[in-house]
This record gives structure tokens, sequence and C-alpha cells, in this order.
């Protein structure tokens, strides 16, 4: 940028480095304001330290700067009026993507009768005397009124029940006619798992056949859905050339990106309805934004406008009294799903996993302390010494069943049950080592014998795509024996796109590979595991908050121990992560 300018200031060069770093660490933008005068490094040895200037003078220098614009210029860097720096490409990402989605929120469905589809909400979203609302039938009606919805709530909210029904209630208003539905999600395994949680929800809705027949059964990558061009980063369907979908549901959505929700969003008809599912609450995409959390206003999310609150109060799902303070356009398009149907909020796991979501270390800690709830258990681990005296037993516990079962479904159904989850790869209590643990404790119980590299029983974790083996990031297989085979090779298994038969594979062709005996928290998101151990390392870091201890949380559908100083574990909770953005402000001030 110095160079582009033709100038050497400093303060051009700290804010480019800066935005460029904040970029690398899941920004989207640099908050001026909170870098102003920051010592970015210390005096070192006779080196000077190196401070950022003040904001009037950083501001003073920038706009000087040929390379930096304001919004609507096209220049490498953007200013805006709140002292955010983005490059221009992250600026228009933000830009494109707001006035995307608040043109397609303000866009209502009018030709609907409301009388049509009484019975089938009646039919489909039976009301619960003991909830006040039934946010199931609410998130149906306003996917049946708008042509952007979000539909957000925790693990065991029915996310997934609700998504089936919506698409029968779709199919039923359209008198039978077959719509087309598209389901993605942001990796393949969680496009795996949509697949099969709509395929084993469809049996049980109370609909016709030939509307569960119309019900898609196959979901796919984003990437997948909008067809990569080979050797370029762009998409076959684009904002050119729409994708030819009446509906696109996209599962898991605080996975993805800004980048990549962009690309999606000018790919999807303008007339097609766009649905958003995920957990507002987990952890943010890898790549740069926190682009759901964005949409639901960090949580804050107001009442309807009169005008669909009155919809819904015709459609049975509000009361006439029901308050009606939203005038944002967004605030029609959100629904927020809270009956938990796994743990309810009396729950020990409800509770504790509500206050890490809430901030509150104080009711966590006593939570966990508390011994009245056998499903969670912590132990205050201070040393590696004391970390792998307490993995020993539970990786003996945990990983001793899958060994002695031949078959690779039932092997891999049995090995999924179980999960150590780190909060780091390197380190004593990182994957790594947690990984290098478990191997000598099996082998030393004669489980395993690791040899070899494609030992018997060694569990892999995908780590990319590759589509031409339908193989995905965070993919879990197991080396072992085919039953089947009179050869003595061993294979690497992976469950089929159904219930049925695992694929197998020869181990020398996979994708690059874990061993995953151990995996991090941010690879479990979207599995769910009968019981969880969550390893915290022994002191704090900026990658532990509060988002990272509610995802590990949530992985388990019984079970939870966690491992990890009070210290460490009471830093991690009163930490959010906030990445720097401008789409809120875009999506939500007036």
């Amino acid at each position: 940028m110095n160079k582009l300018s033709k100038n050497e200031d400093t303060g051009l060069f700290l804010a480019a480095a800066l935005v460029s770093n904040a970029a690398g660490n899941g920004d989207v933008c640099l908050d001026l304001e909170s870098f102003a005068e920051k010592v970015i490094l210390e005096e070192d040895e006779g080196k000077k330290p190196v401070v950022c200037p003040s904001l009037k003078d950083w501001l003073k220098i920038l706009g000087a700067a040929d390379v930096v614009g304001k919004p609507g210029d096209y220049r490498p860097l953007i200013l805006d009026d709140k002292n955010r720096l983005y490059f221009y490409r992250f600026w228009n990402y933000e830009k494109i993507l707001s006035e995307a989605v608040k043109k397609r929120a303000g866009d209502n469905i009018e030709d609907i009768d409301i009388e049509l589809i009484k019975n089938s909400l009646i039919r489909l979203f039976p009301d619960n005397p003991e909830e006040k609302l039934n946010l199931q039938k609410i998130a149906a009606l306003t996917s049946v009124f708008k042509r952007f919805c979000v539909i957000s709530g925790g693990p065991g909210t029915g996310k997934t029940t609700t998504i089936a029904k919506i698409l029968t209630l779709l199919i039923e208003i359209e008198h039978g006619k077959k719509l087309k539905i598209f389901l993605s999600a942001p990796t393949g395994k969680a496009a795996a798992k949509l697949s099969e949680a709509i395929l084993s929800t469809k049996k049980n809705i109370d609909c016709s056949d030939g509307i569960k027949s119309m019900l898609p059964e196959d979901a796919y990558t984003i990437h997948r859905m909008l067809r990569v061009v080979p050797g370029t980063s762009g998409f076959y369907y684009n904002a050119d050339n729409k994708l030819p979908a009446d509906v696109v549901v996209v599962d898991e959505a605080s996975m993805v990106d800004l980048a990549l929700l962009v690309r999606l969003v000018e790919a999807v008809p303008d007339k097609a309805r766009l649905i958003l599912v995920g957990d507002k609450d987990q952890l943010a995409s890898v790549e740069a934004g926190s682009v759901l959390g964005d949409i639901c206003n960090r949580g804050k999310i107001p009442g309807y406008s009169v005008k669909l609150h009155n919809k819904l109060v015709d459609g049975g799902g509000l009361k006439e009294d029901a308050e009606v303070p939203g005038k944002q356009v967004l605030s029609d398009s959100l629904v927020v799903l809270q009956r938990n149907y796994r743990f309810s909020e009396r729950s020990g796991i409800g509770r504790l996993s509500s206050a890490v979501n809430n901030g509150d270390a104080d009711t966590a800690m006593s939570i966990m302390k508390k011994i009245t709830d056998e499903r969670i258990h912590w132990e205050d681990i201070k040393t590696s010494k004391e970390l792998y005296s307490s993995l020993e037993k539970k990786i003996v516990e945990g990983y001793t069943a899958y060994q002695a079962i031949d078959d690779p479904t039932e092997a891999l159904n049995s090995f999924s049950r179980f999960k150590i989850l780190c909060a780091v790869n390197k380190g004593q209590f990182g994957v790594d080592a947690v990984n290098s643990l478990a191997e000598s404790v099996l082998a030393q119980k004669r489980l395993i014998n690791p040899s070899a590299l494609w030992y018997r029983g060694r569990p892999v974790l995908i780590k990319g795509n590759n589509y031409s083996l339908g193989l995905y990031n965070g993919d879990i297989g197991i080396i072992m024996a085919d039953r089947d085979s009179d050869d003595d090779d061993v294979y690497a298994f992976f469950h089929g796109p159904s219930a049925g038969k695992a694929r197998k594979f020869k181990p020398g062709i996979l994708p690059d590979h874990d061993t995953a005996y151990a995996m991090t928290i941010h690879k479990s998101q979207g599995s769910e595991f009968e019981e969880v151990v969550l390893v915290l390392p022994e002191k704090d870091s900026p990658v532990l908050s509060r988002e990272l201890i509610y995802t590990g949380l949530t992985r388990t559908t019984g079970k939870i121990t966690l491992l990890g100083t009070e210290d460490v574990i009471r830093a991690a909770i009163s930490r959010k992560t906030e990445r720097a953005s401008g789409l809120r402000d875009a999506l939500w001030e007036d």
C-alpha cells in the first residue's frame, strides 16, 4: 500500500498490515478506534516500540492516502464513517450481502390464502398447551410468507424436524406441484447429516405418501451445489446464471463465511425462498465473518411487524395480544427456536450451556461443582500428568467396545458414541498429544498394534473435501479388515449415504487425514456424541471463548466431562468472540 500510494508513512503501513492481519483472524475489517495508540511491539534491545497513531492523526494520514477511499469508491482500502477500515473486497461483500438480504426480506409473498393452509398447520405443527408460542409453527408461517427466513436454535431444539415439515407445507400449498428444493450445508459431513436427518424425519410426518415422495433426500455442500468451475474461484451458478431452485435450505449456517454466503445469495433466484438454519451462538466460520450472528442481530431480535403479526395470528401461530414492537424489515424473517427436546432448561446440561452462553461463569461453576447431575463431571486439571492420568481410564472405557466389532457400520456407530474434544491442536493438552496418549494406552492394553501406519482399529479424520471419492472434511472412518473378503488387507470404512452398508477405501488413496481419537471442538461442529470429554489447556489462551465452550458442551447427547482449571474455564466464559464487521449495522440500523 505504501508503494502504490508512493507514501512511506508508517501510519499507512500499520493500517494496511493490521487490516491484513485482522482478515486472517476472521475479522471482516479493522476497527481503528480499538487500535489507536495501541502498542503493537514493545521496546526491545534498543529498538523503539511500535505504537499506532492517535485516532485523529491516523484518520488524517489515511484521508491523505490515495489508496484509501470512502464507501462507494473503488480503492484498495475503504474507510467508512464508523472508522472501520476494509479491504475493498470485504467491504464490497458486506454491501452486496446486506442489500440482497434486506431486499429479499422485504419481498413478501402475498398470493397465499391463509385459510387453505390452516389445516396443514394444525396437522403438521400441533400446539402444545405448555408452550405460550408454537415457534415451529411461526417458523413455518414465516417461511411461507417470506422469501428469506432464518431459523436459529441450539442443539435439540428440533431445527431439522421443523425444516422437513416446512418443506412438506410448501409442497402442500402448491397443491402437490413438485418444487425444486435444494438442501445444502457448508461441509460434506454436515450435508450428509442433513440428508440422513430429513430421510429419518419424513417417515413420521403426517402427510400423504405422494407428498413424502416429493421431499428431497440428497443434500450437497454449498460448493458442490453451486458447482465450482475447475481452475477458478468461481461457480457455475452465480449472479448471471441462477440456480434452478424454488427453495434453498442451508443447514449449519453459522459455519458459512461472508464470501461464500455472498456467492450463494447471488446465485439464488429472486423469487425463490432462501432458508438459513443454524445456531447463532455456536462458533463462527473459520474464514472471515460471523454472518449468522450478524443477521440475527447478536440475539437482540425485536418482534414482528404489524403486517406479519396479523398473518401469524390468522395462521394460529400467535395469540391476539402478542407484543408487536418490531419495525426493522429483517425482524420479520427471524425465528429462534427455544424449547429443547433433548435437555430441558431445568436439566444440568441445559442450565450449564445456558450459563456459558450468557457469560455467567459463577452459575456455570456452581452447576459443575454440585454433584447433582451424573451427566456432568468436572475435574480441576492443572498438569499434563493429571490430564493423562484422568484420560487413561476414559480412553479405555470409551474406545474398547468398537475394537471387538467386525461389522464396519456397527463399529463406526460404536466408535462415534464417545469423543475427546480439545480446544487446541498443539501442546500437552492438544489434539496431537491426546491422540498419541490414546494410541499408547490402547497399545498397552493390547487393543491395538500401532507398529504399522494402517493398524486395525485406527480411526481417521478426513481434513479436506474429495468429491470424486465422496469423502469430506470432518468425515470419520475406521481402519479394519473386510469380513466379506478372503484377503488379509485392511480398508478404511466410512458410513454410507444412508443407514445401509459402509463404504470402503484402500487406505493409500485417502485424502489428507489425521488419527481421530481426539479432535478439535472446531472440527466437531455439526456432530453429536453420547459422551464427550472436553479438554481445555492448562493456561488461558485467546482462542478460548464462551462460544468454544458452548459448542463443545452441546456436542453431547448424554454425558459431558470437562477437564480444566477453574481459572481457565472462567476466563473462557468471560471472553465473547466479537468479530469486527459492519454487517450488523448495515442490516439493523434504521
